[in-house]
């Protein structure tokens, strides 16, 4: 009996089905989201139980084996050659896995990966050079050698492919067998027999998850370029994020030369590392003491600075905070934050105004962190209300003293997670003395630490 064949729509962000076409889909409120598909209807599984009658299944190709049995070595990570990834992927990446690599334009993906691949191409497995191979769907293959001039990352085992269609990239995958695969990027990949252009939802998907089939087959290690939208999100549907391992989110500001590698989705590992760079003429340069490159300028401690010790993810980095206050024009001060939570700052201005008897109105209050870090835990508000302090009374806080605390709107100050950690992290650069909230449990330091309860406690302890 011939199987009949029936048509349903599927939404490409949630998965949502529908027997007809819908203009907005029902279970996300995606709209145009909504994509025809034709399925089979047999006598399988899924009718048998409907009618009641057990279901035969079918042959399994390769029995279920104790889970004791597997062997794990094929998911040992192996060194990229650049630290700082290697902590954001979990100590290295896992043969046959995908990793997504998402960013702005312009915030330096594509030089990233260049220098992955090249990396990889010199260091040596087994009895041989490591192959990697490049393929770019942007660029033509003389732009990408200029960069790769440009940041000495020309060897003789990274192989260059200017491609867009998938079916010669399999071609050239199967010529050179590569070690590691790069794709820039998956959006401007095109896969043949499917329908819509380049970077639409059904191309972004089916060329996912045919690259993710040949890693999963093959054992090679893929890095795909991902765009994102306006909003940070990765370009195209939302399953793009789950047929790959790993999504990595490359972030900076322009107008610095920090760059951020931050991990979203990782399944062999956390998720709350993050990998410091650093852009430079001749190409992206890791930096694995990133506290050291906020803090390189500093000589005398001026008034109206504050150090504090911020953790992002797992990773304590020192931060200078900087308040300046001047004379407000009109009767509305203006409070410019930059690099802070916008409203936390204010907040802390009002309750060091209202607790502390540091009247900050009537002026302009600019508070900003250097160095380009953006920081928004709390545990930086005792920082700006000691910045801001020592700018109203023209002094500066003590040197090598570092602060950290939360402020309360009664004026208390509140503990934050990770003291010690912290702690160990200024001690290492060299920091001598510490001002942290009450009761926070120290356990050793070699910091002469002064515990605060309240922000009138934190003050007389820097003489403000």
């Amino acid at each position: 009996m011939a199987k009949k064949v029936r048509s349903v729509h599927e939404c490409s962000e949630c998965g949502y089905s529908s027997p007809k076409w819908l203009g907005r889909c029902p279970e996300c409120g995606s709209w145009g989201s909504m994509e025809e598909r034709t399925v089979g209807e047999s006598g399988g599984a899924a009718r048998a139980a409907v009618s009641g009658a057990a279901p035969a299944g079918l042959t399994p190709t390769s029995p279920a084996v104790p889970i004791g049995k597997i062997v794990a070595s094929q998911a040992t990570s192996i060194s990229t050659g650049i630290g700082e990834l290697d902590r954001v992927l979990g100590n290295g990446i896992v043969p046959g896995s995908v990793v997504l690599m998402a960013g702005e334009p312009g915030v330096g993906k594509s030089t990233l990966l260049l220098e992955v691949a090249s990396r990889w191409a010199s260091m040596k497995e087994g009895d041989g050079t490591r192959t990697a191979l490049y393929v770019t769907a942007e660029e033509s293959a003389g732009q990408v050698r200029l960069r790769a001039e440009r940041t000495a990352a020309v060897k003789d085992t990274l192989y260059l492919a200017a491609e867009s269609n998938l079916d010669v990239v399999f071609g050239h995958v199967n010529q050179v067998k590569p070690s590691l695969l790069i794709v820039d990027s998956v959006q401007t990949m095109h896969a043949a027999g499917v329908e819509g252009v380049a970077g639409g939802v059904a191309q972004s998907r089916a060329v996912t998850a045919a690259l993710t089939t040949l890693a999963k087959t093959s054992g090679i290690p893929i890095l795909l370029v991902g765009h994102v939208t306006k909003d940070g999100n990765v370009a195209g549907p939302r399953v793009l994020e789950h047929l790959v391992d790993v999504v990595l989110n490359f972030e900076g500001d322009r107008h610095s030369s920090l760059r951020m590698l931050r991990g979203i989705k990782n399944r062999f590992g956390a998720t709350d590392e993050v990998g410091c760079f650093e852009q430079q003429s001749d190409g992206i340069k890791e930096v694995p003491d990133p506290s050291g490159l906020f803090l390189s300028h500093r000589g005398s401690t001026p008034d109206g600075t504050a150090v504090t010790v911020a953790m992002d993810g797992v990773r304590p980095l020192l931060a200078e905070v900087q308040s300046l206050l001047v004379d407000a024009p009109s009767k509305n001060p203006r409070r410019v934050v930059t690099g802070l939570d916008a409203n936390r700052v204010p907040m802390v201005l009002a309750v060091l105004s209202a607790r502390a008897g540091r009247q900050t109105q009537g002026k302009d209050a600019y508070v900003a962190t250097v160095g380009g870090m953006k920081v928004g835990e709390p545990a930086t508000d005792l920082a700006v209300a000691l910045a801001t302090a020592s700018a109203l009374a023209k002094k500066p806080l003590p040197d090598k003293t570092v602060v950290l605390g939360e402020v309360g709107l009664a004026g208390e100050i509140r503990r934050v997670p990770n003291v010690d950690r912290r702690l160990a992290e200024a001690e290492r650069l060299g920091y001598e003395k510490a001002v942290i909230p009450g009761g926070s449990g120290i356990k050793q330091t070699s910091l002469r630490v002064i515990e605060a309860s309240t922000l009138a406690e934190a003050l007389a302890a820097v003489s403000l």
